[in-house]
């Protein structure tokens, strides 16, 4: 769950743990019982569209509930953007997955789910998976009960038709536990990780074949298309992604950690958009703290998912409060889009699921804000100038445009 320097408290010590309670998460996440939102889409009417494969998804022609990216115009201030995202994006047992997704809607949001494969395949059918530098059937996250997988699969269904974009968080999450472990995703060849991704996608467009559900709706999108980017387990294995991420013309990754409340830019000769998790001021603290869940936890009970009950309330607050610091930070200066990554799980209480919808409220409906997914972000940037971009990105931490907007950005296009 830490990278080899876990144990100071400096941004980017702590690298993002696993959703679904890993090898030594304690969390509840994604487990054994009837799964999140057991009847949370009962109600939904089936979605029609053509059948892909052995009919576990369809095609329902473009996405609902879609901006439309716009370009600004000569002197126009940059929106607000802030993506909040969800690594592993399984059916949990106490609801969290149907919890944020009527968060969402309560407040015009769209999120990005990085959904891991293996949470469609079912614990009993684990030899399916063959994961690289790994015995069959290995995974550091566990594979979910039937009806979990059942569950999960319905929630995905519902989040793509709210707006939201399925990513992916790959399968196994074999993270590096020593610097030497050359097993571990920090260590996988490209080669290692075009497999995994191939996996990842049978697991989602087969799971009618791999369950035996009849019971279950076809995905309403086809994944093949919609998989345009992921988040690689503990932010760790980039440097070999980027390659054959580019290869199958992804649009994005996010699974830089350290990264800094800057415009974002592209990577890899230009083919793909960096989205780095991002140092935020932490409260209390002279440091900054890397926005993600896990690492504030880290910062606060030293690792530990059940630390002292007494202290919950606080730290509930002070992650709340980083948040918000770093939204303000660059609602106010320079407008760099903030990223926050979350896991589905029960850390301290579930005391990080409420800062989240805390900050959500905080600062949704505030002028100029957009919650958007990864995949909506990338399309702005991609109707913008060139010019109008380069200058975005000269902007620093912090830094509001000398002269104001209407100067900065008057003949930027």
């Amino acid at each position: 769950m830490l990278s080899a320097g876990a144990a100071t408290a400096a941004l980017g010590a702590v690298t993002a743990c696993s959703s679904g309670g890993g090898a030594k998460a304690k969390g509840s996440g994604p487990g054994g019982g009837s799964g999140d939102g057991a009847g949370s889409t009962s109600t939904a009417k089936p979605v029609k569209g053509t059948p892909l494969g052995d009919g576990s998804t369809s095609d329902s022609g473009a996405q609902p509930n879609q901006p439309k990216p716009e370009k600004l115009k000569p002197g126009e201030q940059p929106p607000q953007f802030v993506v909040f995202s969800w690594d592993g994006a399984g059916a949990t047992d106490d609801g969290q997955f149907s919890r944020f997704l009527k968060i969402a809607e309560e407040h015009k949001a769209s999120m990005t789910f990085f959904l891991s494969g293996i949470y469609t395949v079912p614990k009993e059918k684990s030899s399916l998976y063959h994961p690289p530098r790994h015995p069959v059937g290995a995974s550091d996250i566990p594979f979910l009960s039937e009806n979990a997988v059942r569950n999960t699969i319905k929630l995905i269904s519902q989040a793509w038709l709210a707006g939201h974009e399925i990513g992916t968080h790959f399968n196994g999450h074999f993270c590096a536990r020593q610097p030497d472990d050359g097993n571990a995703v920090n260590k996988w060849t490209p080669e290692d990780w075009e497999n995994e991704i191939q996996q990842a996608v049978s697991f989602v467009t087969q799971w009618k074949t791999n369950t035996g559900f009849t019971d279950v709706d076809p995905l309403p999108f086809d994944y093949k298309k919609e998989l345009i980017g992921g988040r690689t387990p503990c932010l760790q294995g980039q440097k070999g992604l980027l390659p054959t991420a580019a290869k199958l013309g992804w649009k994005y990754d996010a699974s830089s950690p350290g990264g800094l409340q800057i415009w974002p830019q592209k990577v890899q000769d230009g083919k793909i958009w960096d989205f780095p998790l991002q140092g935020i001021p932490f409260p209390g603290h002279s440091f900054q703290v890397l926005s993600m869940d896990y690492n504030i936890l880290a910062n606060q009970s030293h690792g530990s998912t059940k630390g002292d009950p007494s202290k919950h309330a606080e730290w509930q607050a002070q992650a709340r409060d980083a948040y918000v610091a770093g939204f303000n930070r660059a609602y106010t200066t320079n407008r760099a889009p903030l990223f926050i990554g979350n896991h589905f799980e029960q850390w301290n209480g579930g005391i990080y699921m409420n800062a989240v919808e805390d900050t959500i409220k905080e600062i949704a409906g505030k002028p100029d804000v957009r919650l958007v997914s990864f995949r909506q972000l990338v399309e702005w940037l991609e109707v913008q100038d060139q010019s109008t971009l380069r200058k975005l990105r000269t902007l620093g931490v912090g830094k509001a445009p000398t002269g104001g907007w209407g100067s900065f950005l008057g003949t930027a296009g």
